[in-house]
């Protein structure tokens, strides 16, 4: 243990706070690694945007409604088992995914219901584990230090998986990637049999808590902005990675892509949660939703490598900008909320299905581009078009009422993600 002290200083960690960091960070590394690859391994065998936007679609369709599950079960059984669950549903994914091969697009529904399952259970069971297993004087460090996790697999998975990929021959690296990917999930998995068993209690009132958005402004137009984010959001996580690939037709260049985005996201996810105050929210939640549709042109025109890296160079600064005030204003709103104490869980799976109505939107217009037009013409005018979803959220939140008490917790760094990599951001 004393090793483990100096790491962490003065913070008293216990087992289960140490044992959910090594469980978020084996989460990480493993979707960092495969995430995006995932998508250009359907491109390769499919060729059809469309193929990938079913896929994609029955992710987020089948993410919500397993949170509304999974938070009736948060209530009903044990936190740990809904965890095990979704780490669970997420290793038989890549077990398919091995299993069938080069047939993976003959199985798109399959494994989209698969992963969007696993997401589901996971993130509603992580978050809720979080909020538990620390304490006021331990979450700070455990957010930061989960932070430096998800930044440093940000860094390492991506361009890690795209040399194995690049160096084997043909599908080989991808079945290595995919099965390195599977190895972190089945050692999650194992690790949550040794988390402290944690009995639920409750009633599960999510229609109570979807209806309040009628009494409550603040709520309302919070949910409103979450779907704006989860439009900008649901094409954009597949669509970017392919875009690279089609360019350079080389996964190590997705690779360098991911590597550069959180590089940068680390510094700057830093520096905005260390200087930008409350006072000032809503000025860069609108600078952030500015920077990050200006960077959408970048895709539009004259695409090239160095405009993607330009890109990812600009959402790595934007997505800072924007999350570190929104998602603090997004608690304060959460935390003011009606009966919060005995529905917290409730909140948390109303937000998110809000967040992937915005994704099923966003999606299902990308399909009905590429199917019934020409995808070369209706493409850059979706992209600028949905591209405009984080700007919206502005004028979502920009009448919200903010506490003038100063001690209102600060704001907490969110995990580097690159356009939401298919994970509530909870």
């Amino acid at each position: 243990m004393p090793l483990l002290k100096k790491v962490v200083g003065d913070v008293e960690v216990n087992k289960d706070l140490l044992l959910l960091l090594i469980i978020g960070g084996l989460y990480a590394l493993a979707i960092s690694i495969s995430n995006s690859f995932v998508n250009v391994y359907l491109w390769k065998q499919t060729g059809e945007f469309s193929a990938l936007a079913i896929y994609n679609l029955v992710i987020v369709i089948f993410q919500p409604l397993t949170f509304i599950l999974a938070g009736r079960w948060a209530k009903k059984i044990d936190r740990v088992v809904v965890l095990r669950l979704g780490v669970s549903f997420l290793s038989v994914f890549y077990i398919v995914v091995l299993m069938v091969g080069d047939r993976a697009d003959e199985f798109l529904i399959l494994l989209g219901a698969l992963l969007g399952i696993g997401y589901g259970f996971y993130w509603l069971a992580f978050n809720v584990l979080t909020f538990e297993i620390t304490e006021p004087d331990t979450r700070d460090f455990f957010n930061g230090f989960l932070g430096v996790l998800n930044s440093f697999a940000g860094m390492i998975g991506p361009l890690g998986a795209g040399f194995i990929i690049a160096s084997l021959y043909e599908y080989i690296g991808y079945r290595v990637v995919f099965g390195v990917s599977l190895l972190m999930f089945v050692c999650a998995v194992v690790l949550s049999f040794f988390l402290q068993r944690r009995p639920a209690e409750g009633v599960y009132k999510f229609r109570e808590v979807l209806r309040e958005r009628k009494y409550n402004r603040d709520w309302r137009r919070i949910l409103y902005a979450h779907v704006f984010q989860g439009i900008r959001e649901g094409t954009f996580i597949f669509v970017v990675s392919v875009l690279i690939f089609i360019t350079t037709d080389s996964e190590l260049a997705l690779g360098t892509f991911g590597l550069v985005n959180s590089a940068v996201a680390f510094v700057a996810y830093y520096v905005a949660s260390r200087f930008i105050k409350q006072k000032d929210r809503l000025k860069f939640i609108l600078a952030g939703g500015i920077l990050l549709y200006g960077s959408v042109f970048l895709l539009l025109f004259n695409l090239s490598y160095t405009n993607l890296i330009l890109y990812a160079i600009c959402i790595a600064i934007g997505y800072p900008i924007l999350l570190v005030p929104y998602m603090s204003l997004t608690y304060d709103v959460i935390g003011r909320a009606k009966d919060i104490v005995s529905k917290r869980i409730e909140y948390i799976v109303v937000r998110d299905v809000f967040l992937n109505i915005g994704r099923i939107i966003s999606i299902g217009s990308f399909l009905i581009a590429v199917v019934f037009f020409n995808e070369q013409q209706s493409l850059p005018i979706l992209l600028a078009v949905i591209g405009a979803g984080h700007c919206c959220i502005y004028f979502c939140v920009r009448n919200i009422s903010q506490p003038t008490n100063k001690h209102t917790p600060k704001p907490v760094t969110q995990p580097a993600l690159n356009e939401g990599d298919g994970e509530s951001p909870a």
